[in-house]
């Protein structure tokens, strides 16, 4: 299977002082505000960091509701958080952070899928930087 799927930006000014916008295909963005203070403060918006990581809590979570079939499991839920970490002027670190409520499956069973998630999911093979996985059965 291939396919694409396009987003955009558009940015007028400075850094510190301008304001630009993001666009997905989808159109769930549609022109969302981007600016210094929503990257660096707490301006209404949103920045690459909390786009950047809920792209990687979906593709992990989709990816591991894949695993778990695969082995036989449906869960009734999978709630992931993604924590990205910017430091020193580029993204260091991403800590995905998982709550599972899966009938019938064992502690062990559940880490090794979760782990396989991590490992295997497109967004954390496309990343360049240090990424770890808190995961527990609800």
């Amino acid at each position: 299977m291939k396919f694409s799927r396009t987003a955009s930006a558009n940015w007028k000014g400075t850094g510190m002082e301008g304001q630009g916008t993001v666009s997905t295909q989808s159109t769930t963005l549609n022109k969302a505000q981007l600016s210094f203070k929503t990257r660096f403060a707490d301006g209404v918006g949103t920045n690459p960091e909390e786009l950047i990581g809920a792209a990687h809590a979906g593709c992990f979570t989709m990816k591991l509701s894949f695993v778990l079939a695969e082995k036989g499991f449906t869960a009734d839920n999978l709630d992931t958080q993604a924590k990205v970490t910017f430091e020193d002027g580029k993204i260091t670190a991403i800590h995905l952070d998982l709550t599972a409520t899966i009938p019938s499956i064992t502690e062990e069973a559940f880490q090794a899928a979760a782990l396989e998630a991590k490992q295997n999911c497109p967004v954390s093979q496309l990343l360049n930087a240090e990424i770890t996985l808190s995961a527990k059965l609800a």
